[in-house]
């Protein structure tokens, strides 16, 4: 397949501004542009091209997962727990009882010239990537066991694998009156978001006409994550203003959305890939 052109990195967006019905000190900044977009995963499908030359079937899993923190490794290892070779190509390399052993799942690393720990990487990719020959089909080990138990993929995934290409910037803001507010702002991770490195990537999704064919907006498919990010009575009045704003018709619409030739009848997100995927079109 032939990917569209991306749009470019500039344009007009959309923002609403509320306070979190939960926590007044708490006020939410919205990209509506973004959130009201049709963009949605297309792993496992001809449209997904891949982050790096060469390596298309393996979508954006290739250079592994950064952890933010504590509380993300734990997620990670209960999720690795549950595991089982029916579920993870690379159980065998990977289940050892040390993760940071020599057939464990995670390595020491830098990000941002401070110390931190990555999913390891096998074969040339993340080792939770079950690869296109894998009996059960491609695609996070992880993502697809929670499927099948009936669980958020969320629940069990670094946090990077769960967020993007939605991005969380918090900061604490201080008034004209000396009051403080802790302020959520919530938009599209784009390229520039990874820094330098980010143009470098030989394609990404969220500028991708040929990733916003999702059969729902995001703010409706990525409710779980918008929850987790901001809380579910913050995310019913963002639901409520995204409504309101379909209903009046939106100003600035995301031109990956705006070129988008077609859009699938389901979201990729919920769906188990068939070991005769074919990723790489």
């Amino acid at each position: 397949m032939t990917p569209a052109p991306e749009v470019d990195l500039d344009f007009p967006r959309e923002w609403y501004e509320f306070a979190d019905p939960a926590d007044p000190e708490h006020v939410i900044n919205a990209d509506l542009t973004w959130l009201c977009s049709h963009w949605t995963c297309v792993f496992g499908t001809p449209a997904c091209q891949g982050i790096v030359d060469g390596r298309e079937t393996d979508g954006c899993c290739t250079h592994g997962a950064y952890l933010s923190d504590k509380d993300d490794r734990k997620r990670l290892a209960k999720g690795v727990a549950m595991l089982t070779a029916d579920d993870w190509q690379f159980h065998k390399k990977g289940s050892g009882k040390d993760p940071l052993g020599p057939r464990g799942y995670l390595v020491e690393d830098e990000l941002d010239d401070e110390p931190a720990l990555k999913t390891r990487q096998h074969k040339g990719a993340c080792i939770f990537l079950n690869r296109p020959d894998f009996e059960r089909g491609p695609g996070c080990a992880l993502h697809a066991m929670a499927l099948r138990r009936g669980l958020e993929p969320l629940t069990v995934k670094p946090d990077v694998c769960w967020q993007l290409p939605v991005r969380r910037e918090q900061d604490w803001v201080e008034r004209p009156d000396g009051t403080q507010i802790l302020k959520t702002t919530i938009t599209e991770y784009d390229r520039r978001g990874w820094g330098e490195g980010g143009h470098d990537l030989k394609w990404y999704c969220s500028g991708s006409p040929d990733a916003h064919v999702g059969a729902t907006q995001v703010w409706q498919s990525y409710e779980p994550e918008l929850v987790e990010l901001i809380g579910r009575p913050a995310y019913e009045a963002l639901a409520d203003a995204c409504r309101r704003r379909n209903g009046l018709g939106l100003i600035a619409i995301h031109p990956a959305t705006r070129a988008a030739t077609s859009r699938r009848d389901t979201d990729i997100k919920y769906e188990l890939l068939d070991a005769d995927t074919d990723a790489a079109g």
